[in-house]
């Protein structure tokens, strides 16, 4: 980056950090969903796979975008928190978003968001949050880019997280234990029926490995919205694994077919998990008839 550039995201980043904090939510969506309707709905404007749950949901939402993207689709990607850069939140085609872009595209909410703080307060509510923005920048870059597909993954919960705003083809569930018990609930029960609100009419409920509490309301929400589900363990499955220089071999059935002989880069039977969740949630998208080359992951 430049100096210029680097002025100019930290500037973004400074107003960005003044706002409510993204550890904090509010059961609403009326924020969100305000600023899309301003923006013309930028959510609506490519298919999206969904994903929440406790453990394992960015490792699974990047092995998502990887296969999307070896299948020659023009990904966005977003995920949190970051590690170094906040841009590292947004990704084009498996790219951090270019801090110029990053500004741009804050520069041109702008005028939106203080809209949509001001009639939030005059009604006694809060401004807009630091996620809510960040969610709301994401939506529109990968509109303005444009993607062929959005993998998006909840910052916490699911029926009230920002993200909540988009129709998903596809709703993925990686495992459900206690998370954020404050906000969500203190059962693993009561955490599952927020983290279910991700799952749609008219989408695939993808969903991994579960207990018994969690499974059961994963299945229930589903049939009240009349979701086709897959599950692991049922439809599709890690067969066996074995270690192997570098990571492990795992050998999958899927939705669609088996895959032999699949070198992952990473260890332990959770990885494993992941990538078995991933090539589900990949082969949904497709409708199931597509036979894909796990090896990008």
């Amino acid at each position: 980056m430049t100096l210029p550039e680097i002025q100019e995201l930290a500037r973004v980043e400074e107003v960005l950090e003044s706002r409510w904090p993204e550890t904090k939510i509010e059961p609403s969506l009326d924020r969100i969903s305000h600023l899309m309707t301003l923006l013309g709905d930028p959510q609506f404007a490519y298919p999206v796979i969904h994903i929440t749950g406790t453990n394992g949901k960015t490792s699974t939402a990047r092995m998502i975008e990887s296969l999307l993207r070896s299948m020659g689709l023009r990904t966005g990607l977003v995920t949190s928190p970051h590690l170094h850069q906040v841009t590292e939140r947004i990704r084009l085609n498996g790219e951090p978003i270019p801090a110029g872009k990053f500004v741009e595209i804050y520069d041109e909410l702008e005028p939106y968001l203080a809209i949509v703080d001001s009639e939030s307060l005059a009604s006694g509510g809060p401004a807009m949050s630091y996620f809510e923005v960040l969610t709301g920048m994401a939506f529109a870059a990968f509109a303005d880019a444009p993607v062929d597909v959005a993998v998006v993954e909840v910052g916490m919960g699911g029926a009230w997280d920002a993200t909540n705003v988009v129709a998903p083809q596809v709703s993925v569930v990686t495992p459900i234990g206690m998370d954020h018990a404050d906000y969500l609930g203190d059962t693993v029960e009561k955490i599952a029926i927020e983290k279910s609100g991700i799952i749609k009419s008219d989408s695939i409920a993808v969903l991994s490995y579960q207990d018994a509490g969690p499974a059961e309301i994963l299945l229930a929400r589903a049939a009240t919205v009349d979701a086709m589900v897959a599950r692991q363990g049922v439809e599709f499955s890690v067969r066996d694994r074995a270690l192997a220089i570098g990571g492990q071999v795992l050998n999958l059935d899927g939705l669609n077919g088996s895959y032999e002989e699949i070198l992952l880069p990473l260890f332990g039977a959770h990885q494993a998990a992941n990538a078995s969740v991933a090539l589900a949630a990949v082969e949904a998208f497709f409708g199931g008839t597509l036979t894909l080359d796990i090896d990008a992951v």
